[in-house]
């Protein structure tokens, strides 16, 4: 049995505003807890519930591969590249802040919540040449089992990253079970995004994460219509 470090929704670092609603798998803003600071070349995993018209306006960042899954709702995209996109679900996003870039996040709607993910993946090399990417998931890859969403060389119509990560995602119906495998000398952390499932005979809920540095099979059952998300990280 694989052994995984489990990581508790509840026990997530808490933070937002009127009109946000934050949890932090790792340290961030004011949240700041030693024992949670990131897993290998993953350093944020921020699940965001923003209200009607709520929003971040521009702000900056530098040196940080920052991908955005949203759940439900859409959510409004500006930055300093002139990229000007509506991120749904079905979709990823992936930002290479690179040297330095601005950007604001809305919520399209006036009447719906944005649910998402926001993940930030340190590079490979600091600076370089910020860029925006976006596209559609494709739902063959991923449904009933683990499909490629991001990666370094962007294979299998993955999402360029710039670091050598993969991220997975697979949409389980309830009773489906998946699979999942680590190449020697990597580490994986397991992010249940929604619903719930069984690993090794342990019930992970929505918001739960976990992380395993071996190479056994993680086995997974879903007891809900489920979205999980595996980062496999060098």
């Amino acid at each position: 049995m694989t052994n995984l470090a489990i990581r508790p929704s509840d026990e997530r670092g808490v933070g937002g505003a009127d009109w946000l609603e934050s949890r932090f798998s790792f340290s961030f803003a004011d949240y700041h807890d030693p024992a949670h600071m990131g897993f290998r070349s993953l350093r944020v995993i921020n699940e965001d519930v923003i209200a009607p018209s709520g929003g971040f306006p521009s702000h900056g960042h530098r040196d940080m591969e920052i991908i955005t899954y949203v759940m439900e709702g859409a959510l409004s995209h500006k930055d300093s590249l002139g990229t000007g996109a509506t991120i749904r679900p079905g979709e990823i996003q992936r930002m290479s802040a690179g040297s330095g870039i601005m950007h604001s996040e809305f919520n399209a709607s006036q009447s719906e919540k944005v649910h998402l993910l926001q993940i930030w993946i340190l590079p490979e090399k600091r600076g370089g040449t910020p860029s925006y990417a976006q596209q559609t998931i494709n739902e063959d890859s991923v449904s009933g089992k683990f499909g490629l969403i991001a990666s370094r060389d962007g294979r299998d119509r993955s999402i360029s990253l710039q670091q050598d990560a993969n991220l997975w995602l697979a949409k389980l119906t309830k009773g489906q079970t998946a699979d999942f495998s680590l190449a020697p000398n990597r580490g994986g952390w397991l992010q249940i995004a929604r619903g719930a499932v069984i690993v090794d005979g342990q019930q992970l809920e929505a918001g739960d994460g976990a992380n395993w540095s071996d190479t056994d099979r993680v086995i997974l059952k879903a007891t809900d219509n489920s979205e999980i998300l595996i980062f496999d990280l060098a």
